[in-house]
């Protein structure tokens, strides 16, 4: 089993920043990759940035390449995604996920284990 919970998120103007973190812990030596979600009200959720735990490829929606960074610390078991420039449609609850076997990084359908969600809110 492997348990994570995400920290970070909070209200901020358009414009402003947030950091997300994620920390597993548990079973997490076979890791794969590990991914950001967010599901918007009346949305369904979708991808927004992955990273392979070996090598760090790294993977972007469309909407958030140039805005947010996902990176790893291996050492900590930990995900973090830097959002910037943030705007009043990235608001939505995210969520980390791992994926503890070979397997595509944008497809939530690839992942194991799921966090309980964080919300972020962007103001106009």
């Amino acid at each position: 089993q492997v348990q994570l919970v995400e920290s970070g998120g909070g209200l901020v103007q358009a414009g402003g920043s947030l950091r997300l973190s994620c920390a597993a812990s548990g079973r997490t030596f076979s890791r794969y990759a590990m991914g950001w979600f967010r599901q918007a009200p009346g949305k369904e959720r979708e991808f927004v940035a992955a990273i392979r735990w070996s090598g760090g490829s790294t993977y972007y929606v469309d909407s958030v390449k140039g805005r947010f960074t996902i990176s790893r610390d291996n050492a900590k078991n930990t995900v973090y995604l830097q959002m910037n420039s943030l705007k009043p449609e990235d608001t939505a609850v995210y969520y980390c996920a791992t994926m503890e076997r070979v397997g595509v990084p944008r497809s939530q359908y690839e992942y194991d284990y799921w966090g309980q969600g964080t919300q972020v809110t962007v103001s106009s």
